[in-house]
C-alpha cells in the first residue's frame, strides 16, 4: 500500500511505492553463506594412489550417485544454513509477490526476519503486506522487533508514527514515533513530512509549523532535503485568499535559497526553485533560475515556457517572443507556446491601436489569429482558444464569417455550451444571418438556464440579443429584451435605454416611451453624441424641428468622430425647416462618410432635380 504523501509542485519521491527490494540485505546473505562454506571445508591430504579392483570402483560408483548427503568439505555450519534459508526465502517472497500471492509472499518474508529481525526495510514491507490485511497488531508487532534487533534505525519508528496516525487515530503514540525517528535521523525529510501530516490531521497546524522549523535548522547539503522542507512549508502557508506575510515569505525564501545553493547545477532542483519564485510572483529570481536551467538543459522545453511567462508577466515582451518562437521551432507539436505568443502579440496589437497605429495594429491581430488557429489545430479540443480566437475576429479584424465557421465547429465539439452559443449568435449577426442568429440566442437562453449559468445570462446578454431581434423585425421581442436588460443592471442602462428609444423613434412607434427611454439614457450620460442624436430624432418624429435641430447640432459637436447617420439626421431636418442648402451640405457630409449608401445619394439627386426645376423641395425625405 502506498503511504500517503503531502503533494506541492513536483515533489520527489525517494522511495517507491511497491516491492522494497533490500541489496544490502541479499548481498550479506551471500557473503555469509559463502563464508560459511569455506570455514567449514576439511583440509584434504594428498594420499599415493591406489588401485582399486573393478567391484569396489563399481560400488563406489554406486555411493556416489545414491548418497545425497554433500561432501564434508561442503557442508555449512548452522548459522550458514540459516542464512542461506533466508535468502532463499526472500528470493522466494519476491516471486510470490510479483505473481500476486502476497499471503505466501508475507509468509516467506516473515521466514527471513525470523532469522534477521533486525532488516528494517524487510519488517516495513512485511508491516505494509500486514497493513493491506488490515493486521495492525501483528504489524506492529513485526516493527518493534525490527526495533528490538536494531534500536538505532529510524525507519521501523516511522513506519509505526504512520500506522498509528492513519489506522489507529492515537495521535500522541504517533507523535511520540516521529519524533524517535527525528532523533535517530534528523537529515531524513521524510520523518518531518510523517510529523508535520499528523499534526495537519490532528488539526494543529501551529505544531506543524513548529516542526519544519525544527527541520530548518539541521546542517543539511542535500539540496533535495531543502527542496522538500520548502514545499512543506508552502503547503501549510500559502492561502489562496490571502498573499504571505512579510516575514512568512521571508521565512519560506530562506528554505529555496539553501536548495538553490547546494543544488550544485541540478536542473531538476533549480526547476523546483524557480517555480516556487514563480508562484510566489517573485519574478526576477524565478527568470534568473529559468535561464540557468536552460543553460544546463538547452532543450527543456517546459522551462522555456515558464521562462517567457515570466517575461510576459514582466513586460519583456521581445525577450517573450523570441523564446516562444524557439519553442514553436524545436516543438512545433505543442499547442500551448502557440497560445502564450498569441497573448504576446494580442499585447503588443493593442498597443498599437491605443497609438492609433491601425495598420501595424491589424497586422499584429492577424498574426494573433494565425497562432491561435495554429494551436486549435493541434488541440481542437480547447474551449478558451475558440473563444479568444472570435473575439478577434469579431473585434479588430472584422471577419465575422470566419468566426461564424470556428464558432460553429466549437458548438460541434461542445454542444450544449452556452457561452459558445452566445459568440456564435452574435457572430452570426455580425455576418448578417440575422434569423439564424435569433434561433442560436434562444438556444445559448436555454442552456444556460439549464446550467444554471448567470455568469452568461446577464444585462449584456439580453441587449445583445434584444438587439439582434430588433434587426429581425421582431420590435416587440426586441423591446421586451432590452426591458430585461435594463431591469438586470438599470444603473449601467444608458446604452440599452437608448436602443430601445431609438428603435422607437426609427420605426415611428410609441414615440412618447422612446422619448423617456432616452432621456433616462441621457441621465446617466449627458453629453452621449449618439444619445444627443436619438433625442433629436424623436423629436423629428413628433415634428419638434427646431427642437431636434439643436440637439442634432449638439450630438454632432460631441460624438466621438463623425457619424454619417447624425449628419444625415441634420439635413432631414433642415429640409423640414426649408432650409435647403444646409440639408444638401449636411447630407454631402454623410455621404462622403458612407459613399456606398444609395438611398441617401438618391435622396441628394432628387432634392438638386427639384430645385433645378424650380419645384418645391419634398419635405419629408424620410418617407
Amino acid at each position: 500500500m502506498c503511504l500517503r504523501k503531502l503533494q506541492f509542485g513536483s515533489m520527489r519521491e525517494h522511495k517507491k511505492c511497491g516491492v522494497s527490494e533490500p541489496w544490502g540485505f541479499i548481498l550479506t546473505l551471500i557473503f555469509l553463506a559463502s563464508a560459511n562454506a569455506v570455514i567449514a571445508r576439511t583440509p584434504r591430504t594428498v594420499s599415493p594412489p591406489t588401485k582399486l579392483s573393478s567391484a569396489a570402483t563399481k560400488i563406489d560408483r554406486q555411493d556416489d550417485f545414491v548418497n545425497f548427503k554433500p561432501a564434508p568439505d561442503l557442508a555449512l555450519h548452522p548459522e550458514g544454513e540459516r542464512k542461506a534459508g533466508a535468502l532463499a526465502h526472500f528470493v522466494e517472497g519476491m516471486a510470490f509477490e510479483e505473481n500476486g500471492e502476497m499471503d505466501r509472499a508475507l509468509e516467506s518474508y516473515r521466514n527471513v526476519l525470523n532469522v534477521d529481525p533486525g532488516q528494517s526495510d524487510l519488517a516495513s514491507r512485511v508491516a505494509v503486506l500486514l497493513i493491506r490485511q488490515e493486521d495492525f497488531p501483528q504489524a506492529i508487532d513485526v516493527l518493534k522487533d525490527a526495533i528490538k534487533a536494531n534500536p538505532n534505525d529510524a525507519e521501523p519508528y516511522r513506519q509505526l508514527a504512520f500506522i498509528y496516525a492513519k489506522y489507529l487515530k492515537k495521535m500522541d503514540q504517533a507523535v511520540d514515533y516521529a519524533n524517535r525517528a527525528i532523533a535517530l535521523n534528523p537529515r531524513d525529510i521524510e520523518t518531518y513530512q510523517r510529523l508535520v501530516e499528523i499534526e495537519l490531521a490532528a488539526g494543529e497546524e501551529k505544531k506543524a509549523l513548529e516542526v519544519l522549523d525544527r527541520a530548518a535548522k539541521v546542517r543539511s547539503d542535500d539540496a533535495n532535503f531543502w527542496v522538500r522542507l520548502g514545499k512543506l512549508y508552502a503547503v501549510i502557508l500559502y492561502k489562496t485568499d490571502s498573499p504571505l506575510k512579510p516575514d512568512e515569505l521571508k521565512r519560506v525564501n530562506e528554505v529555496f535559497k539553501k536548495a538553490a545553493e547546494h543544488a550544485n547545477d541540478d536542473p531538476a532542483v533549480l526547476k523546483d526553485v524557480a517555480d516556487y519564485y514563480a508562484s510566489s510572483q517573485q519574478l526576477k529570481e524565478a527568470i534568473a533560475l529559468y535561464l540557468r536551467v536552460l543553460e544546463l538543459q538547452p532543450d527543456d522545453a517546459n522551462a522555456r515556457e515558464k521562462l517567457a511567462t515570466g517575461f510576459i508577466l514582466t513586460n519583456q515582451r521581445g525577450k517573450a517572443v523570441e523564446m516562444l518562437e524557439q519553442i514553436i521551432k524545436q516543438h512545433p507539436e505543442k499547442y500551448q507556446p502557440y497560445d502564450l505568443l498569441a497573448q504576446v502579440l494580442d499585447e503588443e496589437a493593442r498597443s498599437l491601436q491605443r497609438a492609433n497605429r491601425l495598420d501595424e495594429a491589424k497586422a499584429q491581430f492577424a498574426k494573433v489569429a494565425a497562432n491561435y488557429e495554429q494551436s486549435l489545430l493541434i488541440n481542437p479540443n480547447h474551449a478558451g482558444t475558440y473563444l479568444r480566437l472570435a473575439e478577434l475576429l469579431l473585434g479588430p479584424l472584422k471577419d465575422p464569417e470566419r468566426a461564424v465557421k470556428f464558432l460553429t465547429e466549437a458548438r460541434r465539439r461542445f454542444a450544449g455550451a452556452p457561452e459558445i452559443a452566445y459568440y456564435l449568435a452574435i457572430a452570426q449577426r455580425e455576418a448578417k444571418q440575422i434569423q439564424q442568429a435569433v434561433a442560436t440566442f434562444e438556444e445559448a437562453l436555454h442552456e444556460a438556464e439549464l446550467d444554471q449559468d448567470d455568469e452568461i445570462i446577464n444585462a449584456k446578454f439580453y441587449f445583445n440579443y434584444g438587439a439582434t431581434a430588433e434587426q429581425a423585425g421582431l420590435y416587440e421581442k426586441a423591446a421586451d429584451l432590452l426591458r430585461k436588460s435594463i431591469a438586470l443592471d438599470p444603473a449601467n442602462a444608458a446604452e440599452a435605454y437608448n436602443y430601445l428609444g431609438y428603435m422607437w423613434a426609427d420605426h415611428n412607434m410609441h414615440l412618447d416611451e422612446a422619448e423617456e427611454t432616452i432621456r433616462r439614457a441621457l441621465e446617466i450620460e449627458p453629453n452621449n453624441g449618439s444619445y444627443l442624436d436619438s433625442l433629436g430624432w424623436v423629436e423629428f418624429r413628433k415634428g419638434k424641428f427646431d427642437q431636434a435641430l439643436a440637439d442634432l447640432l449638439r450630438a454632432a459637436k460631441n460624438i466621438d468622430r463623425e457619424d454619417p447617420i447624425v449628419f444625415e439626421h441634420i439635413g432631414d431636418t433642415y429640409l423640414k425647416l426649408n432650409r435647403v442648402p444646409e440639408a444638401l451640405e449636411s447630407w454631402q457630409k454623410a455621404l462622403k462618410l458612407d459613399p456606398k449608401n444609395k438611398s441617401l445619394a438618391d435622396k441628394i439627386e432628387r432634392t438638386k432635380t427639384t430645385l433645378s426645376q424650380g419645384l418645391p423641395p419634398k419635405r419629408n425625405p424620410t418617407q
